[in-house]
């Protein structure tokens, strides 16, 4: 089977390297032992396709493929120059999330929608002050903790992680077992029941004569009652994703015999 080249930033990346687990801890060896910068070179040259697989998270944002990829790698170094090997965990694992990161704050300094400098020191600090107690306890600190650290009120730690957070859109995919993909939008319920929506609601009962019993109980949870596909995931005892199929197959239903 032929590999199709694609070069990001002049990097053929069907030719890249590799590494297996026991090599890397090798060559982590070496480097964090013996100050061997050769085998840092190694370690990022083998892991230049995790930098790949995470970019992809990115694709919709409209930013060139070349300046992620490059970000990408500065967040492979930093994760590189700080694993620790005595606490036993993938590189992968660690490195994900800083790579990440430094993409998402790359995206933040040059998103469209400004955000105040001391909002954004706040946030970037409470960043820094997460990464550390992570490395320190192994588990993700909550925003108390992170402002207990700091030593700033804890509505200030929350209020500048929400600024710098980038806008999601409704459509964007969340999960996906091989059929219909679930949005974010199929995660949101609506609680409001204003009088400008009644005549959608009543065309809607008038769709729903034709549905089975199974399919009528779905709808009328989801768009009746504002629950979310998990909600009623849980209540009717079968998957999310089994929900979200039945409920598109419903409304496909009931716009054929509305509207045909």
């Amino acid at each position: 089977m032929t590999r199709h080249k694609v070069e990001i930033c002049g990097v053929d990346t069907s030719k890249l390297p590799v590494l297996k687990n026991d090599e890397m801890r090798k060559l982590f060896v070496r480097m964090q032992q013996e100050d061997d910068i050769s085998a840092r070179e190694q370690l990022v040259n083998g892991n230049l396709r995790l930098v790949l697989s995470v970019i992809q998270r990115f694709n919709n944002r409209g930013e060139f493929v070349d300046d992620l990829f490059q970000v990408g790698c500065i967040g492979l170094m930093k994760s590189i120059d700080n694993f620790d090997l005595s606490h036993n965990v993938r590189f992968s694992t660690y490195a994900v999330p800083m790579i990440i990161g430094e993409i998402r704050r790359y995206l933040r300094d040059n998103n469209p929608i400004r955000v105040s400098r001391s909002l954004r020191d706040i946030a970037y600090k409470a960043l820094q002050v997460r990464e550390k107690l992570i490395n320190k306890t192994s588990k993700e600190p909550t925003p108390m903790e992170i402002a207990e650290e700091m030593g700033v009120p804890h509505s200030d730690i929350v209020f500048a992680m929400d600024a710098i957070q980038d806008p999601v859109s409704l459509f964007e995919p969340i999960y996906n077992d091989g059929g219909d993909p679930i949005f974010v939008m199929d995660q949101i319920s609506d609680e409001k029941d204003k009088d400008s929506t009644w005549l959608d609601k009543l065309s809607l009962k008038e769709g729903m004569h034709q549905l089975n019993a199974r399919e009528k109980m779905i709808l009328n949870k989801r768009f009746f009652q504002g629950k979310t596909q998990m909600e009623v995931a849980d209540e009717i005892g079968i998957s999310q994703a089994q929900v979200s199929r039945l409920e598109k197959a419903a409304i496909k239903q009931m716009n054929k015999q509305m509207f045909e």
